[in-house]
């Protein structure tokens, strides 16, 4: 959409301005009492905005846990094959098994989806059974 002037800004802005200059009497509030009305209604407003956005983010959604759970299964699939790599070629290092032990952490978290938990669990095993064997050597 484009705009192209603003004619419809200053056909609004003048009938609001007649109106205003051509109203009767005036009506005007005490200091004291705009304050004070102004400062509890803030005060409440900002503790309902705080809760509300506390409670947005304690809600999980289902897909978002699906794809964290994925992404964490798919890197830790990744380091146990730098770990098979690693054996193959005979330059298996420490800190190939120290992102392992990182990349076991959170595969048991509940994502919702029982298919997807199966496999995070078959995946947390074998992550168990590798860091096992790198222990014994």
């Amino acid at each position: 959409m484009r705009i192209t002037g603003t004619k419809a800004a200053s056909l609004s802005a003048t009938p609001s301005a007649a109106r205003r200059a051509g109203g009767g009497g005036t009506f005007t509030l005490s200091e004291s009492e705009t304050s004070a009305s102004t400062s509890s209604a803030s005060g409440l407003r900002s503790v309902a905005t705080l809760d509300s956005l506390l409670a947005l983010q304690g809600i999980d959604d289902l897909l978002e846990r699906k794809k964290r759970g994925a992404a964490k299964g798919r890197r830790a699939l990744d380091v146990l094959d730098e770990l098979k790599l690693g054996m193959i070629d005979g330059s298996l290092d420490t800190a190939t098994v120290a992102r392992l032990k990182v990349a076991s952490e959170g595969l048991t978290d509940s994502t919702g989806d029982t298919g997807l938990d199966g496999v995070l669990a078959e995946i947390d095993l074998r992550v168990a059974v590798e860091l096992a064997k790198a222990a014994r050597r």
